[in-house]
Formats: C-alpha cells, structure tokens, sequence
C-alpha cells in the first residue's frame, strides 16, 4: 500500500482518519484558505482540499495524499471558523433556531499516478432555540474557536443542536469517512 498522508493539521481529521486503522502521517498544508470574491462556498471547500492534497504531495512520490476542507453556511452567508470569542457570540446568534449546511470538500490524491478523486459532502444541522446565557456557557465551557460554525458537535456542542440530516455523521467533524472508504477502495486500498 503507498504511503497514506493526511493533509491536515486538524486533531479532528486525525481523530477520525485513525478510526479506519491504517497507518498515516499528517503533514500541516501550507494553503491560504482565503475565498475567492464571489466564490459559492462548494467551489471554495472543493478548490481547498485539491489545494491542500497538492500542497504537500511534492514530498511524497508515491502517496495517496488526503485533502479536506470545511464551511458553513446560514442563510446563504459563508462561516468559517470564528477565531475568537466575539465572532463565534455572532455566529451562534445567527444560527440559532435555524438549519445550517456545513459543506465538506474531500479530495484523494494518488501522487504516483496523478489520479484525483474530489468530492464536496453536504451535512445539515437544525440548532435549537439558543439564549444568550446559552451561547456564553457554552462558549465559556467549549471554546470552539477552530471549528467552523462555532459549533464542535462531538463535544458540548451537541447541547446547541436538534438533529442532523446527512449521509456520514463523520462529515460533520470534517471528514467524511464513508466517501474516503470508496475513494481508498477505488486506488486499491481495501479497509476491512
């Protein structure tokens, strides 16, 4: 089996990629995850992962090198991750009461071949009803301020939401496992 290389610095995609059992190295990507004017937050999730899988498979000859990469969307408007206190109060205030899509960009590249797989992974949350109170204890207890949204859905930040509506909860934290089984499986990686 080539080399397996997770183009990440996220302990969230490393988490979740180690959940498949096969041994990888997670190298940090150097990409500027700024969007592009005008540039519809699929477009953005799918260029930044083949951006990020890119970015490191010089180094590696013969890898199938993983790039991924997360947005959220509310009524249109394009979340990334907050950075700070005062944006995620802002971002969990829009949210609340409403659905939001989290688009997840996946990409595999086979750094041998030159063969690339991309794929971007839509994931519905519904949060509930959030008072301020909520927000700020929340805020206070999780401080989620790398994670898109504002929201980390495997940790307290349940608490914020109703339900889920997706095909692989795994997309929800970044990564979207059940599509990366395939893309593994069609460059002859069998999992089980």
């Amino acid at each position: 089996m080539p080399t397996l290389i997770l183009a990440s610095s996220s302990p969230f995609r490393r988490e979740l990629l180690a959940r498949l059992r096969l041994p990888f190295e997670s190298v940090s990507p150097a990409v500027d995850e700024t969007p592009q004017p005008g540039e519809p937050p699929t477009e953005l999730v799918r260029r930044l992962a083949i951006a990020k899988a890119r970015a490191v498979a010089a180094r590696y000859p013969d890898a199938l090198v993983i790039g991924s990469d997360q947005v959220a969307v509310y009524n249109g408007i394009l979340v990334g991750k907050p950075g700070g206190r005062a944006e995620a109060v802002k971002q969990l205030r829009a949210a609340s009461g409403r659905k939001v899509t989290l688009y997840t960009g996946l990409a595999l590249l086979n750094t041998a071949t030159g063969n690339l797989q991309v794929e971007v992974i839509p994931f519905g949350i519904q949060f509930r009803e959030l008072t301020d109170a909520q927000i700020e204890r929340y805020l206070r207890k999780e401080e989620p301020y790398g994670c898109a949204g504002s929201v980390k859905s495997e940790g307290l930040g349940i608490a914020l939401l109703e339900r889920f509506e997706g095909d692989d909860p795994n997309a929800l934290i970044g990564l979207p496992l059940i599509r990366l089984v395939r893309m593994l499986e069609n460059e002859g990686v069998q999992i089980l």
